[in-house]
């Protein structure tokens, strides 16, 4: 495995035995990408491309597993070329992909003949251009089961929270403004925001100080980072999902579904395609922080409806959306991939 810094993916790789390959690549700023990421990407993927070059000689590879678009140019350079003798390449993408992106990803995986993977059908249809008469392959993110403690329920008191990087597409400052306007109504809420930037640059400075400002006043909670979500949802008697339009499937959907923590979404990107409304979860079709709230203070009047949905998405979370069931779809894509 290749792939940037030593950090912690790194490190579960090794426990798991496999050869670990550090890569200097980036870093980038979050979301839109400024002139400095981009000159300094170019710079870099004709190294980067020497790199993947040296290790596909090194261990003879079949196949190239490309998680990301980041490292496609570089892929490209290095083995696009070699088509279609050279190894198989199976590009996964998680993430809408678009403008000057989708465009140099696009030249790239046609340069490989890539084989495609996407993590939902709204990422995927922006590159079926690309994919010639092979198609893409949809396979759904799996996660364990999750066993939530019990804990007493006040009475009093009702908590919802949302769960993710802190970033303007994760939604936090709609869902503090909707907490404002269900305040007014519903006085036994408390909100609950966990998470922090990805990056430490101004922007990500600037949103922080605008979530403080939009929780003056309000019984907000920040619990900043945790890699053990199931701690913060053992908490909530609701997960709010307000994602922008370019979000997929936050995985956190589908951990709130395994913990049988109910789900209010915005209908946004590809939320959708998981949230099935009225059964496993609730939709806000109108992206705004008074639909979102006003949908919210609904459901508290009918909680019933909102046991019996979290019921239902946890029995799907356990076929559908199950870890075993995405390994096995990611096994047999590897290998229909290296049979072509």
């Amino acid at each position: 495995m290749a792939a940037p810094g030593s950090g912690q993916l790194a490190e579960r790789a090794a426990a798991l035995g496999a050869t670990v390959h550090a890569m200097r690549c980036g870093p980038y700023s979050s979301g839109s990408k400024t002139l400095t990421d981009m000159a300094r990407f170019a710079a870099e993927a004709p190294r980067l491309a020497r790199e993947i070059r040296g290790l596909v000689s090194r261990y003879g590879a079949d196949l190239i597993y490309v998680n990301g678009p980041r490292l496609l140019p570089a892929a490209a350079l290095a083995v696009g070329n070699a088509a279609p003798q050279g190894p198989r390449v199976l590009f996964h993408s998680h993430s809408l992909l678009s403008g000057l992106a989708r465009r140099v990803a696009g030249r790239s995986l046609a340069m490989l003949c890539a084989a495609m993977v996407a993590s939902c059908r709204f990422v995927a249809v922006p590159l079926l251009p690309y994919s010639g008469d092979r198609g893409i392959r949809v396979v759904y993110n799996g996660v364990r089961r999750i066993s939530l403690p019990s804990r007493p329920r006040a009475a009093d008191e009702f908590r919802i929270g949302v769960i993710g990087r802190i970033s303007p597409e994760k939604g936090q400052a709609d869902f503090l403004r909707a907490a404002r306007v269900l305040h007014d109504s519903a006085r036994q809420c408390r909100f609950v925001v966990c998470g922090a930037p990805l990056f430490s640059d101004p922007a990500a400075r600037r949103y922080c100080t605008e979530l403080d400002q939009l929780a003056e006043d309000l019984p907000v909670e920040f619990a900043g980072w945790t890699e053990h979500v199931e701690g913060v949802l053992a908490t909530l008697d609701l997960l709010v999902v307000p994602s922008a339009a370019i979000d997929a499937t936050p995985r956190v959907v589908l951990e709130a579904f395994a913990a049988g923590v109910p789900v209010v979404a915005l209908a946004s990107g590809g939320i959708p395609e998981i949230v099935e409304h009225g059964v496993t979860g609730f939709l806000v079709e109108e992206r705004s922080p008074e639909a979102l709230a006003f949908a919210i203070r609904d459901l508290l009047r009918e909680p019933h409806l909102l046991r019996e949905a979290a019921e239902k998405a946890r029995a799907k979370a356990r076929t559908e959306f199950s870890l075993e069931r995405y390994r096995a779809e990611m096994i047999e894509t590897i290998e229909t991939t290296l049979a072509i």
